[in-house]
Formats: C-alpha cells, structure tokens, sequence
C-alpha cells in the first residue's frame, strides 16, 4: 500500500508513525525539532489521514505498508519513532526489515498485548456515530460528552473530522481494534531501542520490563514525570531531551 507521507530535512531518516486515530501531523513537535539534522519522514498510516483505506487492520499489514515505503524511498540506516499504535508497529518492523533499522524509539507502549477495554469508550461513542450517521461536528461533542469522553479525547478524535466525515476509516478501526491491541512475540533485535514512558501512564508497567527486554535485549526505558499515555505532546521538551541524548550517543 502506497501511504501518504511529509518529507522534510536532510541526513539520516528518521520515519514518524503515528497512534490510532491521529495522522501524521501529531509527531509534529518532535519533528520540527529534529529536521534540522535529520530527514523526517511524517507518515499516515493505513486507514488514517490521506493514505489509503483497507479492510485489513493488523500490526504485521502495517508494518509491511512502512517497510514498502521505506524501499521506495530507498532507506538505510532508518530510526523510528513511533506512538502508541506506531510504536509496535515500529517494533514489528524488526521482524520485517531488521537490517535497515538502526534504532527505535517506542513512545508509551510496550510488546505486549493490551486488553481491548483501554479504549472502550472511544469505540463505543465511534459506533454510534456511524451507527446514528451523524455528520454533524456539535451532534458528534454532544454524543462524546455522554459517552463519557474527556473535552482533550473529543478534540483529538476531532482533528481527525473534516467536511463531515472522519479521516480515519472508523468502521474497520471499530471492528478490528483487538487486532491493534495484540501482539505475537517476536524474535530478540539487539539494536539500540527507547522506551519512553508517561509516568502516569499504565501502558508500560514494570511487569512488562521482563518482556521489553527479552525481545529488546538493548533496550532503554525513560520515565517521563507527570505525563500520561500523549507524554510528546503533554512534555515536549522533555521528551525531546531524551531523544537527543539517545540518538546522540547510540552508534
């Protein structure tokens, strides 16, 4: 699948995948920062901003998706970041194009499988928008608010909301969001990897370390103080702290 992507920069790549339900745009505070030495890549991952809409939604498709981009773009030597859903997707791609990796950094998430109800509320308020059909911004916040969404979800998931329709496909997402939660364990990558984690987030536990670094015999794992699961956004500079300091001092 041939997926919609920002270039930007110059040097070595470093390839942005962004979370469910968001584009390539909300990895933009790291990016800025980062593409005065590097090649940022931005990218829409299937079935979210302008790249293509599939009816397959799982971990390996996607990576599969990035690993094709990455060789049409002829890349070598490529650091990932990724968020959340990006960040296994990131992780996934050791098992596909291992060799053209040369680091990754997996933000507030872990190789792990996730329990589907993390995010209930958001599939069932997704439901029944598509269900009731509403295309209407005002009708979309007021069903969200009963639901029990938080003013910061709604307006994330309204990023995302254009000219009456959503930019992600809603309904696959809805269907197939356990496949998105899943994960197969997977061979070790003995490459520089960094976990960074929200230190009110519950996505990466300690009781997920031992798992981390099985798979992940170098991996590196930063707290982040204060921050939940959105920690590039809520800490920007931190996490931005933390990134330099580890592209810089890896090989």
């Amino acid at each position: 699948m041939k997926l919609n992507y920002k270039l930007q920069g110059s040097g070595s790549a470093i390839v942005f995948l962004h979370g469910v339900f968001g584009s390539l745009d909300n990895l933009n505070m790291l990016a800025k920062d980062l593409q005065s030495n590097y090649q940022t890549i931005q990218v829409d991952m299937r079935n979210h901003g302008l790249s293509p809409w599939s009816d397959e939604m799982t971990l390996p498709s996607m990576a599969d998706d990035i690993a094709e981009l990455c060789h049409d773009l002829c890349l070598q030597n490529v650091i990932f970041i990724g968020h959340s859903m990006g960040g296994k997707v990131a992780l996934q791609l050791t098992q596909v194009i291992p060799d053209v990796i040369k680091q990754i950094v997996a933000i507030d998430i872990a190789p792990v499988k996730y329990p589907v109800s993390s995010n209930a509320l958001v599939l069932k308020a997704l439901a029944q928008c598509l269900a009731q059909n509403i295309t209407d911004k005002k009708q979309i916040i007021d069903l969200m608010t009963v639901t029990g969404l938080t003013e910061p979800t709604i307006m994330f998931l309204l990023k995302s909301f254009k000219n009456g329709h959503w930019l992600f496909n809603a309904d696959v997402i809805v269907k197939q969001y356990a496949n998105l939660c899943d994960w197969q364990w997977i061979s070790p990558w003995a490459k520089p990897t960094l976990f960074i984690k929200g230190g009110n987030s519950d996505y990466i536990s300690e009781a997920d370390y031992k798992e981390i670094l099985q798979q992940f015999p170098q991996a590196k794992i930063e707290t982040v103080a204060g921050a939940g699961h959105n920690v590039h956004a809520e800490k920007t500079i931190q996490v931005l702290q933390i990134l330099h300091h580890f592209l810089n001092n890896q090989g």
